[in-house]
């Protein structure tokens, strides 16, 4: 089957195709299927994805600006094995209400990256990079992943100030030194979550469920937003005797 920029494909199996160091921008593939697929050095840059199937996938120097992925699903038959992306471009791009459990991306360029509604349950965000720089002094942060279930994820030492984390879910997620300064958080739930050494200056967590958090474990949280019913259990996880008034 020949693959060329701009390629149009629905409802095909390509395990078996050959996509190293192919040049697919402008891509779209609708509920396609692509089992044990080593990508390397693949363009899929501006390229679409809808409903597709990527099983035990590895994507290697793939260039994934721009694209788009609506409703794919990330994981094996037994839900246990994610795709790994590594040394990926992924500026700008987007995941709409896919399941990405257990993906873990590693060494990724994912400044602008938006997920939006996904289930990263037991995912891993490895020495992945959020901050563009414009110059010596100059760094910008950005990243939307709002609504999205991090359950389990390992986002340890994950920087993203300035980021939006709205209604997301990081049940025991590990979160140690992550850096969100100035981030949104409103609406998350960060029950159990791991966050020793972690920066939480300026964020805004009214609404969140913040239970057994203790700011006396964080590196950084002046300035952190809340609201009044939020004083009492973290001041109480800091072992004062709170009483209402």
């Amino acid at each position: 089957m020949p693959l060329a920029p701009e390629s149009r494909l629905h409802g095909e199996d390509l395990s078996q195709e050959r996509f190293a160091d192919l040049d697919l921008t402008g891509s779209t593939f609708e509920a396609c299927t692509f089992v044990d697929v080593r990508f390397a050095g693949t363009r899929f840059e501006a390229s679409r994805f809808m409903r597709c199937r990527f099983v035990r996938c590895h994507f290697a120097n793939v260039e994934f600006r721009d694209s788009h992925f609506v409703e794919c699903d990330f994981t094996d038959d037994a839900g246990h094995t994610g795709a790994h992306f590594s040394l990926s471009r992924m500026e700008q791009a987007r995941f709409e209400r896919c399941d990405l459990s257990f993906v873990r991306f590693e060494r990724c360029d994912l400044y602008c990256l938006r997920l939006t509604s996904c289930n990263l349950r037991g995912s891993a965000f490895v020495r992945v990079e959020f901050s563009r720089g414009f110059s010596r002094k100059i760094v910008k942060w950005a990243g939307w992943m709002t609504d999205c279930n991090f359950e389990f994820a390992n986002l340890n030492g994950l920087r993203l100030r300035e980021g939006d984390l709205r209604e997301s879910r990081f049940r025991e997620a590990v979160l140690h030194q992550a850096d969100l300064e100035d981030t949104d958080l409103r609406d998350a739930d960060l029950t159990r979550a791991a966050l020793d050494g972690a920066r939480l200056a300026r964020a805004d967590v009214r609404g969140a469920t913040i239970d057994g958090l203790n700011l006396q474990s964080l590196s950084s949280f002046e300035g952190l937003v809340i609201t009044g019913s939020q004083q009492f259990p973290l001041l109480s996880a800091m072992g004062l005797d709170v009483h209402p008034d």
